[in-house]
């Protein structure tokens, strides 16, 4: 991926493959589940892996990455990305790629990722701008940035669309697929959750 997007450069193939490695697995989230769940039908790998895509494809998942990004080059294109950010949560908006409800202190796949990055500068003003914008957001809300930022800050730096970062994201995560897929299949067992209706008791007709 690194040398299709820019041939010879080490600096972002290190960069690919720490994120490659950082996204791979993640517990049970939404699309490693429904990756076990196609797989515990018997669904083939191809199949199951499918499923896990289709989750990631959401905009509360994998599709994050496209709103991080949009939020990115709007605010690398502002003379003070700091005060974009504080207009924008004056208005209420939100900050995609911002907060994350299982790091309450920081996403640490982000603060590593964004280290690396700093360390490379691959466009030194940008980058000074978006260290900016991630004071600015922690100084407003308190949310320190996520994976889909990190992801975002990445394509956003090395002048890639915003389907770059969700392509990482893919990549990496379809080990950790594959990986679920292959431990449910192992252990045969058919994920069914049961579901216990909690509605009004329909009335009986007269």
């Amino acid at each position: 991926m690194a040398r299709s997007w820019r041939p010879g450069d080490p600096a972002l193939e290190e960069l690919v493959r720490a994120a490659l490695v950082l996204c791979a697995d993640h517990e049970l989230n939404a699309s490693a589940f429904a990756t076990r769940v196609a797989a515990s039908t018997g669904a083939g790998l191809h199949a199951a892996a499918c499923a896990g895509l289709a989750a990631l494809s959401g905009p509360q998942h994998g599709g994050a990455t496209a709103r991080a990004h949009a939020l990115i080059q709007q605010a690398l294109q502002q003379p003070r990305p700091a005060e974009y950010v504080r207009e924008r949560l004056r208005r209420g908006d939100q900050l995609p790629g911002f907060g994350h409800p299982l790091y309450p202190e920081g996403d640490p796949r982000a603060a590593l990722l964004l280290r690396m990055l700093g360390e490379v500068r691959p466009r030194p003003a940008g980058m000074a701008r978006l260290q900016h914008l991630v004071a600015a957001a922690n100084d407003g809300c308190g949310r320190p940035p996520s994976l889909d930022f990190a992801l975002a800050a990445i394509g956003s730096l090395y002048g890639l669309d915003a389907g770059a970062a969700l392509s990482l994201f893919a990549a990496g995560r379809m080990a950790g697929w594959l990986a679920h897929a292959l431990e449910q299949q192992d252990g045969g067992s058919l994920i069914r959750p049961r579901a216990n209706y909690a509605g009004a008791r329909p009335q009986r007709q007269g």
